[in-house]
């Protein structure tokens, strides 16, 4: 009898554990429901404003959610991405841009997951007992992003089972790798209902390479319409959150701030374009934020007032004043960070300190491509009112708030 009575304890402790698992659950994933979250790199403003996109408009008229929000600063990818995949700021999660000083005095690209200091978003959902997956069409995102998801993968590296299923994937410097990226996470949707997390990356190659108006820029995206529309259609249970890391602009003046401060006889350790990553193609590094490190901290004041001369040099913090400012690691910025202006990006020159860019050039980096979206598509229970969402990274922190439980 008494074995009797501690088998049915047994029983009822483990449906017990399993409801309180289940209440635990952030109320998004309660009842089967799936989160597809698309960070469209490069979708700022303008190209949302300008892009024919009819399948997502009418989404966010017809129940849907849009909200203008602030990017992190600088805006570049890296430290979006984090910010974004972990509902922090960079001051938090440690990812202060693409490339940075780091301890030995050695330039480091921003792309190892040990190098993330909060937990991501997967890891977060593994803890409630929710699989979740990765795909990024840059390779990038995979290094840095992946703790805690249950499946990784970037048309950079994919294999032969992924290439049997998807087909080849498309360079990535090329629109095409993005539809790439977007048929795999259909192919998830479609094949592994056990994944409630799905976690979108795309490459802003097209924003860099065409303006919003440009009818390239808008085949682009509304072919990443029809894969929206197509998304709904596998997975309808689904909400589908949205947001971008920054917008792009055309720069037409790029300054290799080392050389221009040594024109006034300024000398420095270092000076650091945020934007900077293996990806030349779209941005040759060049980007509107520079972290200056010096040979000593004693020379801030001359060399920020050297750094105000220079044309394009709109505003210049020092460590502290940049890390309140835009909540950044200080020990992952420089001594001294500079900004550009609508029209100049920084970086490493050869043999001269200033160059007039082309046309077709475009880039980010500045406060001047801090304007993006967020949207949300068939939202599953209530959403919160519009002055939650300010910033991209308020896309994870409203989907794990314990308020919305």
């Amino acid at each position: 009898m008494k074995r009797v009575y501690c088998f049915g304890l047994l029983i009822a402790c483990l449906f017990c554990c399993q409801l309180t698992l289940a209440q635990r659950k952030p109320i998004i994933f309660n009842h089967g429901k799936r989160v597809v979250i698309i960070m469209m790199d490069g979708f700022g403003m303008s190209y949302f404003n300008t892009a024919p996109m009819p399948y997502l408009k009418s989404m966010i008229t017809n129940g849907g959610f849009f909200k203008q929000v602030n990017a992190m600063m600088p805006t570049v990818t890296n430290a979006n991405n984090t910010s974004i995949a972990t509902g922090t700021f960079p001051e938090v999660n440690g990812i202060s841009g693409n490339y940075y000083l780091n301890e030995k005095g050695e330039g480091e690209y921003l792309e190892d997951k040990k190098l993330v200091l909060a937990p991501t978003i997967f890891q977060k959902l593994k803890g409630y007992g929710i699989k979740s997956a990765l795909i990024s069409s840059k390779k990038k995102s995979t290094t840095l992003l992946p703790a805690g998801a249950d499946i990784v993968l970037s048309p950079e590296t994919a294999d032969s089972t992924w290439i049997a299923r998807i087909g080849k994937p498309a360079p990535i410097y090329s629109a095409e790798v993005n539809y790439w990226t977007m048929q795999a996470g259909i192919y998830l949707l479609e094949n592994h209902p056990d994944i409630a997390c799905l976690y979108l990356h795309t490459t802003d190659y097209p924003m860099h390479t065409w303006a919003p108006s440009d009818s390239s820029s808008i085949k682009h995206l509304r072919t990443i319409d029809s894969y929206l529309k197509k998304i709904h259609e596998v997975a309808p249970d689904a909400t589908i959150l949205i947001t971008a890391d920054h917008d792009v602009n055309h720069k037409s003046r790029c300054v290799d701030i080392e050389k221009a401060l040594l024109l006034q006889n300024v000398k420095v350790k270092a000076a650091l374009s945020a934007e900077k990553d293996k990806y030349l193609k779209h941005h040759r590094g060049f980007g509107g934020a520079s972290y200056i490190y010096l040979n000593n901290t004693a020379d801030a004041t001359n060399v920020k007032e050297a750094l105000s001369k220079i044309k394009g040099v709109e505003s210049v913090y020092t460590k502290a004043e940049a890390a309140k400012q835009y909540p950044l690691p200080a020990n992952r910025i420089g001594d001294l960070v500079a900004f550009g202006d609508s029209t100049t990006v920084f970086g490493d020159l050869e043999g001269h300190a200033e160059e007039e860019l082309p046309a077709t050039y475009r880039s980010h980096g500045s406060v001047y491509e801090i304007k993006v979206p967020v949207i949300i598509i068939n939202p599953a229970g209530k959403l919160p009112g519009e002055s939650y969402f300010n910033y991209n990274k308020d896309l994870a922190v409203w989907l794990l708030d314990k308020k919305y439980w």
